[in-house]
């Protein structure tokens, strides 16, 4: 059983990217929808420039967890998703640069040319990355020999030889926008003062509604798109947790909302994410990625696993660097607290 504790433990570290690089993503939206002048974004790049970086280590130890636990499900994944992992890439990439390269040059076109690649780009990785998480639910169209490739899009149906866009899919990203938009607005909104504090907060109000609608409209879309979440879900009603929690953290941030508590709508809404994103987990356990060609093809965590001797040793290395990584992190957070200003150096 090892193997399926190495299937939660990947769950919670992808929960931890989408946590905390969702807050760095939702930022760059808020820069691009709320920060008003040169000041107010760079006060935006400062309340993420500690942390944004770091952030980012969760995907690639998520990465590096599915390589040791479950290289079947990698070399099925990486290489049928090619596409829209260089995608997932290049806008990284634009992320990033535009971050260390905008104050480079002493020029108003320059610093707004980047923060329009900035907040575009971050937006894009929103609805894409919420695009995957939908593909990873609807499933992809795994051949007889365990293999798949999905292109951007085919007739934009849900079964068969499907592509990365859909209706579904689609659907999902609009949510993934709208939920890291509170996200990031929130944290955004706690760690600044004055005007781009009150539109920070009209911000995260707005999209708190398109984020209630849209999932809702997500979860009821996923029923008939991916039976498998209502059967696992009806068989293990203990899982019914997951998106009850979801609901009362979502209700939780428009509460704290109302009552200007940044932080504590920002905790809200991380409870909110990590435990979406635990439903879809649990609704799919123990399959790992669904086929739409053949139900009987979809890759399952025994099908993909390592040799449980190994899985067993490298948990022994996993549990003392995870604590590591977790004392770097409450460090990092503890040490940069508190409200950002545009004085000293930095972004």
């Amino acid at each position: 059983m090892i193997e399926h504790l190495w299937y939660w433990l990947l769950a919670a570290m992808l929960a931890m990217y989408v946590v905390l690089d969702g807050f760095d993503l939702g930022a760059g939206v808020a820069s691009l929808l709320a920060a008003r002048g040169d000041r107010e974004k760079r006060l935006v790049l400062r309340a993420i420039g500690p942390v944004w970086d770091g952030n980012e280590v969760w995907l690639l130890a998520a990465g590096g967890v599915m390589v040791l636990a479950f290289p079947g499900l990698y070399a099925a994944a990486f290489s049928g998703f090619y596409l829209p992992l260089m995608l997932v890439l290049w806008l990284l990439i634009l992320r990033g640069i535009s971050i260390e390269l905008r104050n480079h040059v002493d020029s108003p076109v320059w610093a707004a040319s980047w923060d329009a690649v900035f907040g575009g780009a971050s937006l894009l990785l929103c609805v894409v990355l919420g695009a995957a998480l939908g593909n990873v639910v609807r499933g992809v169209p795994i051949e007889g020999d365990g293999r798949f490739f999905v292109p951007l899009w085919t007739d934009f149906g849900v079964t068969g030889y499907t592509g990365v866009l859909d209706p579904y899919t689609i659907l999902v990203g609009l949510f993934a926008l709208a939920a890291l938009t509170v996200h990031g607005a929130l944290w955004v909104a706690h760690k600044t003062e004055g005007d781009l504090q009150a539109r920070a907060r009209i911000l995260a109000g707005r999209a708190w509604w398109g984020s209630a609608v849209l999932a809702v409209a997500a979860t009821a879309a996923t029923f008939p798109v991916q039976p498998l979440v209502a059967r696992h879900l009806g068989e293990r009603p203990f899982f019914w947790a997951f998106p009850a929690a979801a609901a009362a953290a979502l209700g939780a941030v428009r509460a704290f909302l109302g009552r200007g508590r940044d932080g504590r709508a920002f905790l809200a809404s991380a409870l909110f994410l990590a435990f979406m994103l635990g439903t879809a987990v649990a609704g799919l356990w123990p399959t790992i990625l669904p086929s739409t060609l053949d139900p009987a093809r979809a890759l399952t965590i025994e099908g993909t696993a390592g040799p449980e001797r190994g899985l067993t040793m490298a948990l022994a290395w996993w549990i003392p660097g995870i604590l590591l990584v977790a004392g770097y992190f409450v460090h990092v957070y503890r040490r940069f607290a508190g409200k950002v200003s545009v004085e000293g150096d930095g972004y």
